[in-house]
């Protein structure tokens, strides 16, 4: 489904979202809400900000970046929009080895990868969420789109696919001997990005880039997948049809993504991106301090001022 009114949009001046946007918390819809808790926080680090009976917010220990909900008889569906991944971004290579020594200690299974701009490990919740933690590496290369893929560049100009075993021993190596892993993460970890499953890799650019004002940073069709940031970033969003063109959304009783937020630094700037949204005629509702919208793939979209989005309750 393209957006109704694109082409009520191309005889507008070409629109970028504010560079300072990114993205915030990520909301799950969860079976077991005390056995994700118990990962979250055991297996991850994360501080318990707040709980409810039905919900409950964890972060950094400041800032929730992740909000979970309780829905009873919740189910994983297949072949379904919404999220592939959300990346937990670590502020140094050490923080990012306490992170993998954790997972290594209680031999929860994880996939270390070399991005060679960044460096990253891959797992999934108890319910199947897709995680990605990560810290950044651009010394060692860049991101590199060409003749219709995608792979890295390493500083000395060597090409790399982008998806190398990551060298463990080196990543250790930062790990002093008398730092643990069992403490909480630091408050400089936070939401980096977020991959999607979508159901039309052009529609999600149409409304991500063309609406929104997120910049492309790379296309590659014959992996049918797409990233866009905001402020010259590689991505703060992923797009992929992995799952299938003209995929569903998934029920209302579905585990997995409910919404994520994309924060703005100011009122300006989200009135700028909400007279597009309005003038698209996309239907807007008011909550949890924020406007929710749906992509054209019916992923949930909560656009929040900077201010609004880092306040969280105390247990």
């Amino acid at each position: 489904m393209h957006l109704e009114t694109k082409s009520n949009l191309k005889d507008q001046v070409v629109f970028s979202i504010h560079p300072a946007t990114h993205i915030g918390q990520v909301t799950l819809n969860v079976a077991d809400l005390d056995q994700q808790l118990d990962f979250y926080q055991h297996s991850l680090g994360f501080h318990l900000h707040w709980q409810t009976n039905d919900r409950a917010g964890l972060g950094n220990g400041q800032d929730d970046f992740l909000q979970l909900i309780h829905v009873p008889g919740a189910k994983r569906y297949r072949r379904v929009t919404g999220l592939y991944h959300f990346a937990i971004l670590y502020p140094s290579r050490r923080e990012l080895a306490r992170a993998v020594a954790r997972l290594f200690d209680l031999n929860i299974q994880n996939h270390p990868t070399d991005h060679i701009m960044t460096k990253s490990t891959y797992l999934q919740d108890p319910e199947g969420n897709g995680i990605e933690l990560y810290t950044e590496s651009p010394e060692d290369g860049v991101f590199v789109y060409e003749n219709g893929g995608f792979g890295a560049r390493r500083a000395d100009g060597r090409l790399s696919d982008g998806r190398e075993a990551l060298d463990l021993q080196a990543l250790f190596s930062h790990l002093p001997r008398e730092d643990h892993p069992e403490p909480p993460i630091s408050a400089q970890v936070s939401m980096g990005h977020i991959h999607l499953h979508v159901c039309d890799l052009q529609d999600a650019l149409d409304f991500y880039h063309g609406l929104l004002g997120f910049d492309i940073m790379g296309r590659a069709n014959p992996f049918q997948v797409a990233f866009v940031s905001a402020g010259g970033y590689h991505h703060h969003i992923g797009l992929n049809t992995w799952q299938g063109v003209g995929i569903p959304q998934p029920p209302v009783n579905a585990q997995g993504l409910r919404h994520f937020s994309i924060i703005l630094p100011n009122q300006v700037a989200m009135d700028a991106v909400l007279e597009r949204v309005h003038r698209a005629g996309l239907s807007v509702e008011t909550m949890e301090g924020g406007q929710l919208v749906l992509d054209p793939c019916r992923n949930g979209v909560l656009l929040k001022i900077q201010d609004s989005a880092q306040t969280h309750q105390t247990v």
